[in-house]
């Protein structure tokens, strides 16, 4: 007789024999980076030759569709419809990676071929994201095997291949297709869990905002002998704009883009006692760094934080003796959506005139991705807590949002389905980097968790 228990063992020996191990190797191998032009061909073949004859082979009806803007990679949209009578589920992924970086890779590495060591498996897209929709999939084919090829609830899913370039053009294709991809709740995987042994729910994600800071002086950079001290260095006057921004500990200074009321309660209450960290030997939390009075993990899952992605001024890479003509750096805001980021531009031109600097220009002002959030106390969340911890058998850490972006706001814009978002990844993956990698023993936790959700969505009881 089907079982819960009896998918889980078929699950397990999935992934146990290496059953797993080998098709993931298989998503690897196809270099589809959408961020390198001369893969457009891969792109398409991720969804063409590996990820269609797979949905097809488990009853889905299966679309690939051009994106709505131009020069931006595909989507495809799935279905697997059984009737009225059970939950229809929305669940994503992206097929795109970074670019591979291949001559940054260590010695035995290579970001196109799937290579395990000490329980990690080496290979763009392992954490990011070919290996956590792959976790997913693989649990629906153990569910389906062991209910003898029904699920008891209909599935939706849209895997695209831009998302490391924006989600471009998804905004557009899901307000077009908002009919057909109508349900009660977006179920997806992507992102790190707050620790690695800590299976964990984000219910949202931080925005993304980007900006130029710009110093523009003269025309050309002029003798450092002969101006040096007479005339201005675009670099300092820069340094000393950011410096107004945040101060020495990390502490934004440019109030007006934080939370306007705080940490909410709800938030601070679920973030009661959340471990961070696991990100690997190349990071650390300084605990002197940050908004003062906030827990590590407010400061990350309850708080707005600024960077500087980067900084240029003269020739780095072949210093001349001179004073540069300009500088201008790069900066991002990941925000939660309890700051309002129409704002933040005119909060920042503001500042820079209060504090003297009329020469620092602010350009290219954007949102790259909003921020979302569900309620954590959801009954969608509360009911995906209790299945991954009977699969799981421990407690499962519930976060506001994830420290990163993923286009939630999309999903809740157009189709207004609560988030629920389970990651099987960490923060010391190397995701965007060289010798991206994805550890074992969350992956199969990540495939024992979902396999329970399938199958308890099947059952009577869901919200």
């Amino acid at each position: 007789m089907a079982s819960r228990d009896s998918a889980l063992v078929r699950a397990m020996d999935e992934f146990d024999s290496n059953r797993f191990r080998e098709r993931l190797s298989g998503l690897v191998t196809i270099p589809s980076t959408s961020q390198d032009p001369g893969h457009q061909a891969d792109v398409q073949r991720y969804l063409s030759d590996a990820i269609q004859p797979w949905l097809e082979a488990m009853g889905f009806s299966v679309e690939i569709h051009p994106n709505p803007r131009d020069g931006f990679g595909p989507i495809l949209f799935a279905e697997r419809l059984e009737g009225p009578d059970g939950p229809t589920i929305l669940t994503y992924g992206h097929g795109d990676t970074v670019r591979g970086l291949d001559d940054q890779w260590r010695t035995g590495l290579s970001p196109w071929t799937l290579t395990e060591e000490d329980g990690r498996w080496y290979g763009r897209g392992t954490a990011d994201n070919k290996g956590q929709h792959a976790l997913n999939l693989t649990a629906l084919e153990a569910v389906l095997a062991e209910r003898g090829g029904r699920l008891g609830f209909n599935l939706k899913l849209i895997l695209e291949t831009s998302e490391e370039r924006g989600s471009i053009g998804l905004r557009e294709f899901v307000a077009r297709e908002a009919d057909r991809l109508a349900a009660d709740v977006l179920i997806a995987s992507d992102g790190p869990r707050v620790m690695p042994d800590v299976p964990t729910i984000a219910t949202g994600t931080r925005g993304t905002y980007h900006f130029d800071l710009v110093v523009d002086l003269r025309p050309g950079g002029v003798h450092s002998g002969h101006w040096g001290g007479l005339t201005t260095d675009p670099a300092i006057v820069l340094s000393h704009a950011l410096a107004t921004m945040m101060d020495r500990h990390g502490k934004i200074l440019v109030r007006d883009w934080l939370p306007k009321n705080g940490v909410p309660a709800a938030v601070r209450a679920v973030l009661d006692g959340c471990p961070v960290g696991g990100g690997g030997e190349s990071a650390s939390i300084d605990p002197n760094w940050g908004e003062p009075g906030l827990t590590p993990a407010e400061k990350i899952y309850g708080w707005n934080s600024f960077i500087v992605l980067s900084m240029l001024s003269g020739r780095p890479e072949n210093p001349v003796n001179a004073v540069a003509p300009n500088a201008r750096a790069h900066c991002q805001i990941r925000y939660t959506v309890d700051s309002d980021p129409a704002g933040f531009d005119a909060a920042l031109r503001a500042h820079l005139k209060e504090n003297g600097f009329p020469e620092v220009r602010v350009e290219n002002s954007y949102v790259r991705m909003p921020a979302s959030r569900t309620d954590p106390g959801h009954p969608w969340v509360r009911w995906t807590v209790g299945s991954m911890e009977r699969s799981l058998g421990k407690r499962v850490q519930v976060i506001p949002n994830s420290s990163g972006g993923l286009p939630g706001d999309v999903f809740v814009d157009y189709l207004g389905v609560p988030l629920v978002w389970i990651p099987h990844s960490y923060n010391g993956c190397k995701q965007h980097g060289p010798d991206e990698h994805l550890l074992t023993g969350p992956a199969r936790e990540g495939l024992a968790a979902y396999t329970g959700i399938w199958w308890d969505l099947g059952e009577a009881g869901t919200p």
